[in-house]
């Protein structure tokens, strides 16, 4: 791949990101508003249409690592694992 091409493909990937970005912020202005109406109405799921939409608090115990490796840390580093990725970003 020249130079040149290379080139072509990163703006286009920034521009992509950048229109990603967009897209997000208005799928997340979208949600807020609707659970917003959820929240106000007091109600946890909406039936409109063919459209399903629950809005609930949902429980879930997870693991405190932060609180046991204060409390063992001796065992806590003997279970931690490494892991190697590559990170890929486009400044």
């Amino acid at each position: 791949m020249s130079n040149t091409e290379l080139n072509i493909k990163l703006r286009e990937l920034k521009e992509l990101k950048i229109m990603q970005d967009e897209l997000q912020n208005e799928i997340d202005s979208l949600q807020d508003e609707i659970k917003s109406y959820m929240t106000a109405a007091q109600i946890d799921t909406l039936n409109v249409d063919v459209f399903k939409v629950t809005y609930k608090e949902v429980t879930s115990s997870r693991f405190d690592s932060v609180a046991f490796k204060k409390t063992h840390s001796e065992l806590y580093n003997q279970y931690l694992k490494q892991t190697v990725t590559k990170r890929f970003v486009l400044a």
